[in-house]
């Protein structure tokens, strides 16, 4: 069996539970969830087949929303974050030639990790804040709450990526 086929899987279960068991359970100052289900999108190879990817964002999303009752807003977070990744990359390194089938988010320096990380996990919580309040009035609040959500998120993914992860 194909050894990345097995580690993505596991790094999905892993995570899903994760997200389940601990995170969800997680309240910081009454509002602030840990997203960290978002690793899956954040370390999945980039040059993997796109369409399975985006898929499997999906159902990530989707078997949180699940657990979480949340009605979809994770999923549809999740796949837009899934989508716009290799455009977010691109961005942070500031060209669009870097070889994908060697790229290893490992190789970056410290900053773009974070950056990487905090823009993903930034506009997954706008997305998630704007669609639980779908008020336009409301655009601030959810902004703040995106924000803060995200520095907490970011800084949890940060560390466990740098701790769990293969020194190359």
């Amino acid at each position: 069996m194909n050894s990345n086929l097995v580690k993505n899987s596991i790094r999905f279960l892993g995570l899903v539970f994760l997200q389940i068991l601990i995170f969800n359970n997680i309240y910081f100052l009454g509002y602030i969830n840990p997203a960290i289900y978002i690793a899956f999108v954040l370390l999945y190879p980039l040059k993997k087949e796109r369409g399975s990817f985006l898929f499997l964002s999906f159902l990530i999303g989707l078997t949180i929303d699940i657990f979480s009752n949340t009605g979809g807003v994770n999923a549809a977070a999740t796949l837009f974050i899934a989508y716009i990744r290799i455009s977010i990359l691109n961005f942070i390194l500031r060209k669009n030639d870097y070889d994908y089938i060697l790229f290893k988010l490992k190789s970056l320096s410290l900053i773009k990790i974070f950056s990487f990380i905090f823009i993903l996990t930034f506009i997954h919580q706008f997305i998630i804040y704007s669609l639980e309040s779908f008020y336009l009035k409301d655009i601030l609040s959810s902004s703040l709450k995106a924000l803060y959500a995200s520095i907490f998120s970011s800084i949890i993914l940060f560390f466990s990526i740098q701790l769990f992860s293969k020194k190359k």
